[in-house]
């Protein structure tokens, strides 16, 4: 365990809190990564809510795991951006296996035996357990957020303070739609003992903690009803509204579609492969200069492949902003099959004025309209058929819609009233646990 920086004044062998308020926390954060590069959803609804609540005057400890196979830069250069988002950071030394990598296929093997899931699994530390026990025993914290599922395989058990699940996604469900989609016999009946592996899981962790907060009333409500949980609320999606904005002078290329989102995530995966296999080759008999470009980091290789075949394919693969590439588009599309959550990308799409089309998984859980503030299309079919309507038949459908979602997110669904409602949830927990 390696404590990066303390910015707290110590009495007596005490930490004195320093409060703007009576209703400033002391909060003790876990995860499994450092944010830096914020390039994923969860990184982007994490370092915005963590920098929210950090300006509002709380304290926070942020714990975590440090994998540089994960981040993919020097440990060194994203701890000293830790900053940003925390008063105070905890490595933990952590290694996985690389997918597809040899190591990966035997843990893979040897999960077969496990009661968890390979997922939660491969983030199971001693070392993280005892920096947890050490942190609560030395300072009074307030509350213990749990950020996603997988960090709740490393907390002691009968921790003195509250502990909060933050549930980015019902990971349970996603597994499931995994298994729904798999066609191949061997695969489809690993990915029907990770779920159910998941769903035993995450009842458990549910059950056992203080609260749940999720991402959205439709997760919360799945939570509720499958895991019996009592005390579950949710936040709103944010998106900073000031930095998604289009550019002055954008002229998006013609018959250009864009796609953002981390390949190395499952469900954007099986999203790309869907859609170019099954709708881009039926848009292409209508628009044959239609081109689809993926902004995203490590796409998976056939991808790779399939744009160096088929040059109305650009693969980018991670990039510093996705802003210049989503002013480039005439559409914006979220083909998800499998996720689970809320999507950032459609209210990023939205806030950068370009209209868009979803199937009804990509879009759930968001107070979105369809065919006011975006287009949801769920087979190939009707996908195809929304997406030459956009940029063809109907341009000032389009316009007026994409003018529609840009007003609807800048007005409502900013990350700082997400921080004060979660923060707020936070002290209702605290409250709950002293009259226990």
């Amino acid at each position: 365990m390696r404590v990066i920086k303390r910015k707290r004044i110590w009495a007596q062998g005490q930490p004195i809190k320093s409060r703007k308020q009576s209703e400033d926390l002391r909060i003790l954060w876990l995860k499994t990564e450092l944010l830096h590069p914020v390039d994923k959803g969860g990184k982007i609804r994490t370092f915005h809510t963590l920098k929210e609540l950090k300006r509002a005057g709380h304290d926070i400890t942020y714990l975590t795991l440090d994998d540089i196979n994960i981040n993919g830069e020097s440990n060194e250069q994203v701890r000293a951006q830790a900053d940003e988002y925390c008063t105070e950071l905890v490595v933990v030394p952590h290694r996985t296996r690389p997918k597809f990598s040899a190591g990966f296929y035997v843990e893979i093997a040897q999960n077969l035996a496990s009661r968890l899931p390979y997922f939660i699994n491969k983030y199971r530390s001693p070392a993280m357990h005892d920096a947890i026990a050490a942190c609560v025993a030395k300072s009074g914290y307030d509350v213990v957020v749990c950020d996603f599922l997988m960090p709740a395989v490393n907390i002691p058990a009968n921790l003195k303070i509250p502990v909060v699940l933050f549930q980015h996604n019902v990971e349970a469900m996603i597994w499931k739609r995994h298994y729904e989609v798999q066609k191949h016999p061997a695969k489809r009946a690993f990915l029907y003992g990770q779920w159910r592996k998941a769903f035993a899981y995450e009842r458990k962790v549910c059950l056992a903690v203080e609260s749940v907060i999720a991402v959205s009333s439709d997760d919360a409500a799945q939570i509720q009803r499958d895991y019996g949980v009592e005390r579950i609320a949710d936040v709103p999606t944010g998106v900073d509204t000031e930095f998604f904005r289009p550019a002055i002078d954008r002229k998006p290329k013609p018959y250009n579609l864009v796609f953002t989102g981390s390949m190395d995530w499952l469900p954007n995966e099986d999203a790309m492969r869907f859609f170019t296999r099954e709708v881009m080759p039926l848009i292409k008999r209508e628009i044959p200069q239609v081109t689809l470009t993926i902004v995203g980091r490590n796409p998976y290789s056939s991808l790779i492949e399939l744009s160096k075949r088929d040059l109305s394919v650009i693969v980018t693969g991670r990039v510093e902003d996705v802003r210049p590439y989503m002013n480039d588009a005439s559409a914006y599309v979220v083909p998800i099959r499998i996720g689970g959550g809320t999507r950032l990308k459609i209210y990023e799409a939205m806030a950068m004025e370009i209209p868009m089309v979803s199937t009804t998984v990509g879009a759930e859980g968001l107070p979105v309209r369809d065919g006011s503030d975006l287009v949801i299309a769920d087979t190939p079919r009707d996908f195809a058929a929304a997406i030459i309507k956009l940029l063809r038949d109907d341009k000032e459908a389009a316009r007026r819609m994409a003018d529609n979602a840009a007003q609807l997110v800048r007005e409502h669904y900013s990350w700082q009233n997400s921080a004060l409602i979660f923060a707020e949830l936070c002290t209702q927990a605290t409250k709950r646990a002293m009259l226990v």
